[in-house]
């Protein structure tokens, strides 16, 4: 997950610097004086209103770009129940470490006005669920099958899935205060497709083991998501409609996920 991160971050801070005028998120022709530049990586921020254009105008706006990024914690639903039933006992995870992260790379929309927006984004959502049982599940197995490590004790057993996301956001913001700084709220649905399941394991008796597969996680996810936030932060809820697993003694088990999230535009 880090050398996609690292990759993106380079990809975007290029587009940047080779064509800042094609990729800008702002209102202004000028430079925002709220962008943000650490060297290869320059972040746009879609907030000041610009006196060369008229907000009551609309425009099409979008590009490269490196926002809404949701860091936070998943919950797994168990028909209805936060408790979960003995067909998926064996996922039992600490709640304090199993997490979610998350980031959008590009969008594309159109603002109507200064405080209404409506666009298509893409990014990447990783899911990292850390089991308290030593079990290892079974790799290209046609049932969601597992075996008990005993006696070796895992340090870290961690079943994690990513996934291609496709948001289609409606963004409200209100008019800017003396601090030059908004409200927002920002929803709508998303369409995920799965890249890869990963599980990684530590142990004393075996080190590091990294092992690939799809696990049976469903190779399309869809669901919705709400934000809502002040000036460059703010919290989020994702909610995943469909199951998190294709496997029928699965059924009815689905995904959540809430934090705090960093840049709104």
């Amino acid at each position: 997950m880090k050398r996609l991160i690292y990759t993106t971050l380079l990809v975007s801070g290029l587009a940047g610097v080779m064509a800042p005028g094609a990729f800008a998120q702002q209102d202004s022709t000028k430079k925002n004086r709220k962008d943000l530049n650490y060297g290869i990586v320059s972040i746009t921020r879609d907030e000041k209103d610009s006196t060369k254009i008229d907000s009551k105008k609309g425009r099409f706006v979008g590009g490269i770009t490196f926002t809404r990024v949701d860091w936070g914690f998943s919950r797994l639903i168990d028909n209805g129940s936060f408790n979960l039933s003995p067909n998926n006992e064996f996922l039992d995870y600490k709640g304090g470490k199993t997490s979610t992260f998350s980031f959008d790379v590009l969008q594309f929309g159109y603002r109507f006005n200064s405080n209404f927006k409506v666009y298509v984004a893409g990014g990447f959502d990783w899911t990292l669920i850390r089991l308290r049982k030593d079990i290892t599940i079974a790799k290209n197995s046609n049932e969601f099958v597992y075996t008990d490590q005993a006696p070796v004790h895992f340090s870290k057993n961690r079943f994690s899935s990513s996934y291609v996301h496709i948001p289609l956001n409606f963004e409200f913001r209100t008019k800017e205060n003396h601090n030059s700084k908004r409200f927002y709220l920002v929803l709508g649905p998303e369409v995920s497709f799965l890249l890869n399941g990963k599980i990684k394991q530590v142990s004393e008796e075996r080190g590091k083991e990294k092992q690939y597969d799809s696990y049976h996680f469903q190779s399309v996810r869809y669901g919705g998501t709400i934000r809502f936030g002040y000036g460059g932060i703010g919290l989020f809820t994702k909610y995943y409609f469909n199951d998190m697993f294709t496997t029928a003694q699965q059924a009815g088990l689905k995904n959540m996920s809430f934090g705090v999230t960093f840049g709104l535009n």
